[in-house]
C-alpha cells in the first residue's frame, strides 16, 4: 500500500461514509484532546483521495484523532494519503479499529458487515464465477482474522437487522448478545411492538 505523507488542513478531511465506529465527545475525548494540545498527534490519521475532488480527503483510520485536533484547537495534521478505492478502504478500516479496548456490539456488528460486503464486492470483481461463493468467504476470512469463528461473525452481522432503539440496548448491556441475536430475526413491526412492551414493564 503506497502512502504519501502530507500536511492537511483538518476543514479537507470528511468522515468515511457509513462508518460503523462512533467517535464520542466523552472523557476519553477530552484526554485525547488534551494530549494531542500538549504532543501534538504522534501517529498520522490515514486518508484517500475523495472522488470527484481535488484537495478533499476521506479518513480511513484517525476519526477520533481528528475530533480531538478540532477539540485541541488545531487546523492541520498529518496524514498519510493512500490510493484505495472504497472497498480496500472500507477493509483497512475496520481492520484498523477491530484492536481497540472498547468496542461496542453495534460497532462490531457494522464493521463485520462493512467488511464483508467490501469482500464480496472485491471477490465479485475479480472473478465473476465466484460471487455465489463470496458471502461464505468474506465471513470464512473475517473470522480467520480477528481469531473466532464463522458463525458468531455470521451471528454479530444478523444484530444490524435490529431496529436502532433495540441496538441501542445491546450496546448498554439490558439485552445480551444471543437473545439480540434471535431479537433481529423479528420484523420491523415486532420489534416496534415489543420495544413497547421494553418500555411498559
Amino acid at each position: 500500500m503506497k502512502s504519501t505523507k502530507k500536511i492537511l488542513s483538518i476543514d479537507k478531511l470528511h468522515a468515511f461514509e457509513n462508518h460503523p465506529y462512533k467517535v464520542q465527545d466523552n472523557e476519553e475525548m477530552e484526554a485525547l484532546a488534551e494530549s494531542i494540545k500538549t504532543h501534538g498527534i504522534v501517529s498520522p490519521v490515514i486518508v484517500r483521495p475523495l472522488e470527484n475532488t481535488t484537495d478533499e480527503y476521506e479518513i480511513i483510520s484517525g476519526h477520533r484523532r481528528v475530533m480531538a485536533s478540532r477539540k485541541a484547537g488545531i487546523s492541520e495534521v498529518p496524514a498519510l494519503v493512500v490510493s484505495l478505492d472504497r472497498d480496500a478502504a472500507a477493509i483497512v478500516l475496520v481492520d484498523s479499529n477491530l484492536h481497540r479496548e472498547h468496542i461496542l456490539p453495534s460497532e462490531k456488528a457494522y464493521a463485520y458487515k462493512m467488511k464483508a460486503e467490501a469482500l464480496e464486492h472485491k471477490a465479485f470483481r475479480t472473478d465473476l464465477t465466484s460471487v455465489q461463493l463470496a458471502p461464505r468467504l468474506a465471513t470464512e476470512q473475517i473470522a480467520e482474522d480477528v481469531g473466532t469463528s464463522k458463525d458468531t461473525i455470521k451471528r454479530y452481522i444478523r444484530l444490524t437487522n435490529l431496529i436502532p432503539e433495540i441496538l441501542q440496548y445491546v450496546d448498554d448491556g439490558r439485552i445480551s448478545f444471543t437473545p439480540a441475536v434471535e431479537l433481529s430475526y423479528l420484523n420491523e413491526q415486532e420489534q416496534q411492538d415489543l420495544l413497547e412492551q421494553i418500555e411498559q414493564n
